[in-house]
């Protein structure tokens, strides 16, 4: 099944680069996609997406906690700065989501549900950016109004649904997953990218 990247324009026979066919820089190019992938069983966009609903959890928290008045100036300015953390942290994790997607084959299982739970995180990243343009005023204020409370309550939903999907993606599809279950613990937990895992990974 053709993928996104396969679907990019070649480079002539001779070329070199990051993209030649020649076996070398072929090597180069899988070393070099460690930077933005992460290694063969510890791939970089999974923790990246941990910070980043983290910061969106605690916005939501904390603008739920101003609703219901509790310390309500230190609450909105905590509010506003986790969603400028998030929408700070969301640059990288949707970057590397993205690369990741775009080694996927168009069409599968797989291929639908990594689209929808990209289009979910859009969506969310969407809202929040809205309320933290919007609730600049609250936060100078000391007050979350109702409608930055709502845009981030709606924020999270979409949150919350692009999280069930990203784990459907890992934990159903098994995108990424090694099951590499008796390799031994001293090559399991090593950042050197072994033959193994390379293989598991496909590589």
């Amino acid at each position: 099944m053709p993928t996104a990247w396969s679907r990019l324009p070649k480079p002539r026979s001779g070329v070199t680069g990051l993209c030649s066919t020649e076996s070398t820089a072929g090597a180069e190019h899988v070393k070099l996609s460690y930077l933005w992938r992460g290694l063969p069983g510890h791939p970089l966009h999974p923790p990246l997406t941990d910070a980043t609903i983290g910061a969106y959890t605690v916005a939501t928290v904390l603008a739920f906690l101003c609703q219901i008045g509790i310390s309500e100036g230190n609450c909105t300015k905590g509010w506003w700065l986790a969603l400028i953390v998030g929408l700070i942290v969301t640059g990288p994790t949707a970057l590397t989501g993205f690369l990741d997607w775009l080694t996927i084959s168009w069409g599968t299982p797989l291929w639908r549900t990594a689209t929808l739970h990209l289009a979910s995180m859009l969506t969310a990243t969407t809202f929040f950016l809205i309320a933290a343009l919007a609730g600049h005023d609250d936060y100078v204020a000391g007050s979350v109004s109702g409608g930055s409370f709502t845009l981030t309550l709606i924020g999270f939903a979409f949150l919350t649904l692009g999280g069930w999907l990203g784990g459907a993606v890992v934990f159903v599809h098994g995108m990424r997953v090694l099951s590499l279950v008796d390799e031994p613990t001293a090559r399991a937990v090593s950042p050197a990218p072994s033959p193994e895992k390379e293989e598991a990974e496909g590589g």
